[in-house]
């Protein structure tokens, strides 16, 4: 080892949820060090466009309230929440936006003073504010990021996890990272905070980043965390398809499109949504996207169209960065419809864990997109997602610091050994693989030949680099989500089995963990198990 460095608190991953923990954590009096594959403001949280689903009860609609938010987050993730968890987390959403405030956000607000509000998909009320007309994402990352400075929170930026490494007793107790030259080192931390955001480059198309490669899922799986409802990817309904966005990242065009009027419209210009779902145009996502899905299948088209041209003028102040995308793009959204297909966006499981980011190992904590926390079930409700970072964020600084002022998290030596060895899949053959067999529509017999085909094309290498480990990282969670996705044998918000189409509450109105065994074999974790971060 070549360098060493020490924390009470590690957090990996710079997103709303990594920043907003060490942030807390540093407010609270702990030594926080934070470390990102690649420049502080690159991730996830910059790419968000719709907003943060908050009711605050100084401007709320009339009708709107935190038990109408829960609801409708239940109703989307279509019977697998944890109903206590969704209430504990927005319960938590007004105070983490004033937070949020305090550090240096700024949403756009109404002549009056008050805060804009639109509404998404899923969504009964008028309750998402925004920043930027559709660039919430990237204020976020921006005011946190800023404070992050003004206060001189350490980050190692183009570092890379490994692995995350283990006291004698068991716990964990920091990471093997490597830093920008491939050099590896320890970090020593009692407590870790993984919040490297989601696994959207398991696929061809993605409105991920090309940093989302299912890291923290890899990490926790590694050191011995369980997992549960992965299968569970969430298409967004509407990215902007053209002739060079067959692969790779695609510009997202934001759900508030919709929100604010917009029409999906098929080839032929009828109406994709009609008769589908009394939420019309507004349904869940998941519903969305399967429907363009059919419509696309049906007509033989590439995409279906977004009619916003009743939008007016008014269109370019609320959505520039999706005006900018479609007139790159030579799309003239003021008089034509916007060409869009689907494509992955999010995931609603990873590693298990409470609402205080605690999971079922010592020393390790989890929030953002990594996390499973039971708020999303099989289907993410609209705009839920950066409030769950800022409220998990928070959660996990806190329950880190009580648990080091208790003496449940200690100190220790930690095994450090070389980079490990790890399977490593080339990335387009692992891509092809997962949007061909565990895309929006699947298949036992086309999960069965995703995985032997990973297990064919798989090559066991040290991981000595940020690609080795990106790589190794995708084909373990790939196992992972593909062995969820063949055990749950119905259909249920964002999985669709075309075997099994019908949902099968007796048997699967629950969460399926999975963890690995001794010798690294995924296997089903024990109701015990799941209990106790549940």
């Amino acid at each position: 080892m070549t360098w060493y460095a020490g924390a009470d608190l590690l957090v990996v991953g710079t997103g709303v949820a990594g920043l907003t923990a060490a942030l807390r954590a540093r407010e609270r009096g702990l030594r926080v060090l934070v470390v990102s594959k690649e420049a502080a403001g690159v991730g996830n949280t910059e790419w968000a466009q719709g907003g943060i689903a908050v009711v605050r009860s100084e401007e709320c609609d009339p009708s709107d309230s935190v038990r109408q938010h829960v609801r409708d987050t239940l109703e989307a993730g279509a019977g697998l929440c944890s109903t206590s968890a969704v209430r504990a987390i927005l319960g938590d959403g007004a105070a983490a936006v004033r937070r949020l405030c305090a550090a240096g956000a700024r949403f756009d607000g109404e002549a009056s003073g008050a805060l804009s509000r639109t509404r998404e998909g899923g969504h009964s009320a008028f309750r998402v504010i925004h920043a930027g007309g559709d660039a919430t994402g990237a204020e976020v990352q921006r005011a946190l990021v800023e404070a992050g400075t003004e206060v001189g929170i350490p980050i190692l930026e183009n570092h890379c996890v490994v692995e995350l490494s283990h006291t004698e007793w068991g716990a964990v107790g920091g990471a093997l990272v490597l830093d920008h030259a491939g050099r590896p080192g320890v970090v020593q931390a009692p407590a870790v905070l993984l919040a490297t955001g989601g696994l959207g480059q398991l696929y061809r198309a993605t409105t991920n980043p090309e940093v989302a490669t299912g890291d923290g899922v890899a990490l926790g799986l590694r050191a011995g965390a369980a997992v549960a409802d992965l299968e569970f990817v969430q298409f967004h309904p509407t990215v902007l398809h053209t002739s060079a966005t067959e692969r790779g990242s695609r510009p997202l065009i934001t759900e508030a499109v919709r929100g604010e009027g917009a029409v999906l419209l098929d080839s032929r210009g009828e109406p994709v949504m009609a008769g589908r779902h009394p939420m019309g145009d507004l349904a869940p996502r998941d519903v969305v996207a399967a429907a363009i899905n059919e419509k696309l299948a049906e007509t033989g088209s590439e995409s279906v169209y977004l009619d916003a041209t009743g939008l007016g003028d008014g269109f370019v102040a609320r959505f520039p960065t999706v005006y900018t995308a479609c007139r790159d793009a030579g799309i003239d959204p003021l008089v034509e419809p916007i060409p869009v297909t689907t494509a992955a966006h999010y995931s609603c499981g990873g590693i298990m864990c409470d609402v205080d980011g605690r999971t079922g190992v010592t020393g390790l904590y989890v929030a953002g997109e990594v996390a499973r926390t039971g708020l999303h079930g099989a289907n993410r409700l609209a705009s839920n997602s950066l409030l769950e970072g800022l409220v998990l964020g928070t959660r996990s600084a806190d329950a880190a610091l009580r648990d080091l002022r208790s003496g449940s998290l200690r100190r220790g030596s930690v095994v450090t050994e070389r980079p490990p060895a790890a399977a490593v899949v080339e990335r387009s053959r692992l891509q092809r693989l997962m949007s061909g067999y565990a895309g929006i529509g699947r298949h036992a017999d086309g999960l069965r030949r995703a995985k032997s085909g990973l297990d064919a094309a798989a090559v066991v290498r040290p991981l000595r680099s940020r690609s080795e480990v990106e790589d190794a990282a995708l084909g373990l969670t790939a196992h992972a989500l593909l062995a969820a996705a063949a055990d749950r044998t119905e259909s249920r918000g964002c999985h669709r089995r075309y075997d099994h189409p019908d949902t099968d509450d007796l048997r699967w109105g629950r969460p399926n963990p999975l963890r690995l065994d001794v010798s690294g074999w995924l296997i089903r974790s024990t109701p015990e198990e799941s209990r106790e971060v549940a």
